[in-house]
This record gives C-alpha cells, structure tokens and sequence, in this order.
C-alpha cells in the first residue's frame, strides 16, 4: 500500500525524536493512504512555517499489521474505545508513549473533533454526550500512526 506524509521540509530519514507528544496515538510519524490529505496537512504545516508543502509517498506491506510481524491496533470508526485512546494519548506528559503498539490506524481528531475533545477534557460534557456529537461528525478522516523503531524501518520510500 501506499502512504503519504504532509510536510513543510523534505527529508530522507525519519526522526521519532522529532515527534511531539500529546497527539493522538501518541508521539510518532502519522501518515495517510489518501495524498489530497496528505497535501492539505502539508499546506496548512507549509503556511504555518512560511515553506514550500511537501508529499512524501511511502510503499508499506500492509500484510506486516496481520501476520504479527508489528503490533498493531486499528480503530475503524469513532467510539468509546478510540476516544478512550485519544485522550490518554492526547494528555500524557511523559516523552515515552503509554501504549505498546507499532502501528495504530484509525479516525483523526480534527478540529470540530478536537472541540469536542476540549469539552469533554473541561467537563463541559460527558463521554456520553461526547460519543453522540461524534455520531454526527461529517468528513471522518483516517491515519496511520507509526511509533517505533521497528515500524519505521518497514517504510519505504518512494
């Protein structure tokens, strides 16, 4: 399969250390299987940097996330499992990552999600209302988080 990063600056190495924590799967190298979003992250991180955006494709054997080859978790839809997840992730002060996993797939907090998440955080709602405003989301955007070592080294670039 293929997959893309949305970036400001080419690089040929990825670099963990570079990552940030507190986002949603943890502190890692996100990427997309659609390039339009892709590109769109790289213009808004383009715009932000005053740069150039910039795709970088990457070919992935999608088989390494079924035959146990990586740890792998996948979340296919918005739910309290994922949600759950998120805010863990989301909170976590600690440079490490609180989860085992290699690769993680599943929706994007994006910027309505992201609200909601603030609510929820400042106990302006709970999980369950949070879970129903979700329901209702238009737009779910997919990613794939890589976190370690192991999983980086079954990129590809192309």
């Amino acid at each position: 399969m293929k997959l893309y990063h949305g970036t400001y600056t080419n690089f040929d190495i990825i670099d963990l250390s570079k990552s940030n924590k507190g986002k949603d799967f943890g502190k890692g190298f996100y990427l997309s299987d659609n390039y339009e979003q892709a590109h769109q992250l790289a213009v808004f991180k383009a715009i932000q940097f005053n740069a150039e955006p910039v795709v970088i494709a990457y070919e992935f054997d999608e088989c390494l996330l079924t035959n146990g080859a990586l740890s792998f978790l996948r979340f296919d839809e918005y739910s309290r499992e994922w949600a759950e997840f998120v805010l863990k992730n989301r909170t976590n002060d600690n440079s490490a990552n609180i989860h085992p996993y290699d690769v993680v797939y599943g929706p994007i907090a994006n910027d309505k999600v992201g609200v909601q998440i603030r609510n929820l955080l400042e106990q302006n709602i709970d999980m369950e209302v949070f879970l129903k405003r979700l329901k209702y989301m238009h737009g779910i955007t997919f990613q794939y988080f890589f976190g370690t070592e192991k999983a980086i080294s079954k990129l590809v670039r192309v």
